[in-house]
């Protein structure tokens, strides 16, 4: 059979079966992620086009990364109570207005508390976005779908990260409106085309019940969710290392950041490239070896750059962990989702999306002082080190998670096929 034909046989079972509001959901996330333009630029902006130090950048970036992890809890449950639907839209909206209002402010404490905001509205809809994916597919879609949403987050940041540079030449504000404005077209989106998807019988469960079933407590006393949230957190810490740790070794080391670019472009082209492929060759393995197999990947993926002299092994140490990166993300997300009970989808996604935003926020000051105090070398050591955990955790981890199996079928809300539910969590 011609690779041609065998290629478009791929992408067709690849992208089949998902149901008409995944791919309005998918849409959304790639738009977004296409005007994703004020992350890639804003030290940038806050260094050269406004003047502030360096350190005032970071003061900035460190409270957007705390509005995350804070938002990260709050949306999870205010997708749960309020719903996915009204999440995304108060979500959306609010990051468009205050990326805007962030294009316009000039005081530095004005800055700093819009970065702030801009970080807790973007990182609101994420719990949701995740939550709605597992309502609208089947399990047995689920894997498949998290890699599609995957592919389209790094797709569209590609674009992004590319046109930025272009754009901030021009004007930086310019930049900031182009972001709200793609925001919002998000929000309109999900307003005419994405309707509610929280189980109905959740729905009713939560109005006969004024202390809802699943509260935040109740996630942080559910010991084998937590754990999950912990090795995640373990990973996400290595996993950053490619924007904070890299750079900044590569820099002592006498590389330019041209060089760095080039070296870290491979993450992202990959992503790219392989997603789809690599996930169609995972999509029925035996999830507990791909989260061992991936957490080691990373962990000496990061490992093996402190034997990289050259710019050429940086980047074939990048391909080891990006190909972690690309087995992780969709079977890990599916691994909380199976943890996840029906009614409390909000709050357990919320959990585990800051798991990963307390790593951003954690990682920066790692590496920094490992890197000052230590070397270089330590910190990959270390990050081997930590993958090798991360690993071992998974390993004992899932031989005490259930197989996943179709429960009874739940009644949906008016315009979502009804899906046989995991009866895991």
């Amino acid at each position: 059979m011609p690779y041609a034909t065998r290629a478009r046989r791929a992408v067709r079972e690849t992208v089949s079966g998902l149901p008409r509001e995944f791919w309005w959901l998918w849409t959304s996330t790639l738009v977004n992620r296409l005007g994703g333009f004020v992350a890639t630029f804003m030290a940038l902006y806050l260094t050269l086009d406004r003047g502030y130090s360096a350190t005032y950048a970071g003061l900035v970036a460190s409270l957007h990364g705390l509005g995350g992890v804070i938002s990260s809890l709050g949306g999870g449950v205010m997708a749960d109570r309020l719903g996915r639907r009204p999440t995304l839209l108060i979500a959306q909206a609010s990051t468009a207005v205050s990326v805007a209002l962030l294009g316009f402010v000039r005081d530095p404490v004005a800055i700093a508390a819009v970065a702030f905001l801009v970080g807790m509205a973007s990182n609101a809809s994420r719990p949701a976005v995740q939550a709605m994916m597992a309502d609208i597919v089947r399990p047995e879609d689920r894997i498949r779908a998290f890699s599609l949403n995957y592919w389209a987050i790094n797709l569209g940041f590609a674009v992004s990260s590319m046109a930025a540079g272009f754009i901030a030449e021009v004007s930086y504000r310019a930049g900031f409106l182009i972001e709200a404005a793609m925001t919002m077209a998000c929000a309109i989106l999900v307003f005419l085309r994405l309707p509610e998807s929280k189980p109905a019988e959740a729905v009713r469960t939560a109005a006969a019940r004024s202390d809802d079933s699943v509260s935040l407590g109740t996630v942080l006393r559910d010991g084998r969710f937590m754990s999950v949230v912990g090795l995640s957190f373990l990973v996400a810490l290595v996993f950053q290392q490619g924007s904070v740790g890299l750079p900044v070794a590569m820099g002592e080391a006498g590389f330019t950041p041209a060089e760095y670019g080039m070296a870290i472009a491979v993450n992202g082209v990959l992503i790219v490239v392989l997603q789809i492929p690599v996930t169609r060759f995972i999509e029925h393995r035996d999830p507990r070896r791909l989260l061992v197999v991936s957490s080691l990947l990373a962990g000496y993926g990061f490992g093996l750059t402190a034997f990289a002299g050259s710019v050429g092994v940086i980047a074939l140490t990048v391909c080891v962990w990006t190909l972690a990166e690309i087995v992780n993300a969709p079977t890990q997300t599916g691994l909380v989702v199976r943890l996840s009970p029906l009614h409390g989808r909000g709050r357990y996604q919320g959990m585990y999306t800051m798991s990963w935003s307390v790593a951003a926020l954690v990682a920066p000051l790692l590496s920094g002082f490992v890197i000052d105090r230590f070397g270089a070398e330590w910190l990959w050591g270390l990050c081997a080190v930590v993958g090798t955990v991360a690993g071992l955790g998974y390993g004992v981890l899932m031989g005490r998670v259930p197989e996943e199996k179709a429960a009874a079928v739940v009644e949906p809300e008016v315009g979502v096929r009804a899906q046989p539910e995991v009866g895991t969590g």
